[in-house]
């Protein structure tokens, strides 16, 4: 029998949502209340401390693991208040206006397993990545909490004009979050964007927006690309080359680049995450197919 774990959640504070030049698109009629957390001790592998909740941001809701990590069972679901499932891709609201949006942390820094939101499952839980039917781990550590922008999406049907036409991967865009602390599966945290990369994952584009946590102590020195390489030297260029030689060791091809090869600046960024919002709000309304994604 599959077992299951909680991590409590405590609401004190609620966070406004401005329209950023066009609007973002929340669906807000069937979204419930948002409100911020923090994280408890409720389980062997959650800290006791008790998180900041300046950073830490989330609906109403508690994390509930299913199954034992790093096994094929293993799933971390989202409920809120009353019990009921909600998704973190569709029922997490991205914009927070003042530049601010919620991220989720699939894969803390310093980890391996590839975890990740199951798209195709009902109410999109994360789990860990398979091929094959074996779980999927990186060949080593990825240096920065990793995970995805809620309610965006990069389209398949979509070629890029910019970026050598490559079509979008389907996937919920990617973060690559490069504050000190270590974050945990499931926490979702109010970020500001810095910066974009364009990687073409076998032919399709998947976006690496990189940010930083409002938590940071950093966070007030960093608010655009030129200070990331200030204040975080030769970070841009890490993230750059770990993603594209980390499927090497499996005997891959390195990934490529789009944009010359570079990271671009936070303007770039965010229109990259208004035009995925934007799609997003397509998919859920059905003006695009979904295929096998779940919209729940």
């Amino acid at each position: 029998m599959a077992t299951a774990r909680m991590m409590s959640a405590a609401s004190n504070t609620s966070a406004s949502c401005l329209p950023h030049k066009r609007p973002f698109f929340s669906l807000s009629q069937k979204v419930p209340n948002f409100n911020s957390l923090c994280f408890n001790n409720t389980t062997k592998r959650v800290s006791t401390r008790l998180f900041s909740c300046k950073s830490i941001y989330n609906p109403d809701v508690r994390i509930k693991e299913e199954g034992q990590p790093e096994t094929l069972d293993y799933r971390v679901y989202f409920l809120d208040s009353s019990g009921k499932k909600v998704s973190p891709w569709h029922g997490i609201p991205l914009h927070l206006g003042d530049g601010a949006f919620n991220y989720v942390v699939e894969i803390p820094k310093e980890s391996s397993a590839k975890m990740e939101v199951a798209t195709d499952e009902q109410f999109t839980p994360i789990k860990q990545d398979t091929k094959k039917g074996k779980l999927r781990y990186y060949p080593y550590n990825i240096n920065w909490n990793y995970g995805l922008l809620p309610q965006t999406w990069e389209d398949p049907s979509l070629a890029n004009a910019e970026v050598e036409g490559a079509f979008g991967d389907n996937d919920p865009v990617d973060v690559v979050e490069i504050g000190e602390r270590r974050g945990k599966i499931g926490e979702i945290l109010k970020i500001k964007p810095l910066a974009a990369l364009a990687m073409i994952d076998e032919g399709e584009l998947d976006w690496k927006i990189v940010a930083i946590s409002l938590d940071d102590p950093r966070a007030s020195l960093v608010n655009d690309i030129d200070d990331v390489e200030k204040h975080f030297p030769g970070t841009l260029t890490a993230i750059r080359d770990w993603f594209r030689d980390y499927k090497i060791p499996d005997g891959k091809p390195a990934n490529k680049f789009g944009l010359g090869n570079k990271a671009a600046n936070k303007d770039y960024a965010l229109k990259v995450i208004m035009e995925t919002n934007e799609s997003w709000a397509k998919l859920v309304k059905r003006s695009i197919p979904a295929g096998e994604l779940s919209l729940v």
